[in-house]
């Protein structure tokens, strides 16, 4: 049986980038050659097409990136 999924906790390539504080969510690409530990996308539709990873997960990741000191600043919000 498939696990159920809230839809909530689904995020593109722009919400990981925002999870991660990155500039540019194209950088999630290498992130993800770059890390092998890295969350992997639940839905890969391939070809260019829409990435879906899990927040949640996604987030713990960053946690432990955190943890282990390998985190960018959070960008400066101009305003």
């Amino acid at each position: 049986m498939t696990p159920l999924i809230d839809s909530d906790d689904l995020v593109d390539a722009q919400g990981v980038a925002e999870i991660l504080h990155l500039s540019h969510r194209n950088t999630v690409s290498q992130y993800q050659r770059r890390y092998d530990d890295m969350p992997r996308p639940i839905v890969n539709l391939g070809g260019g097409r829409t990435k879906l990873w899990l927040r949640s997960e996604i987030a713990q990741w960053a946690e432990k990136q955190a943890a282990a000191g390998r985190t960018r600043p959070a960008r400066r919000v101009s305003g």
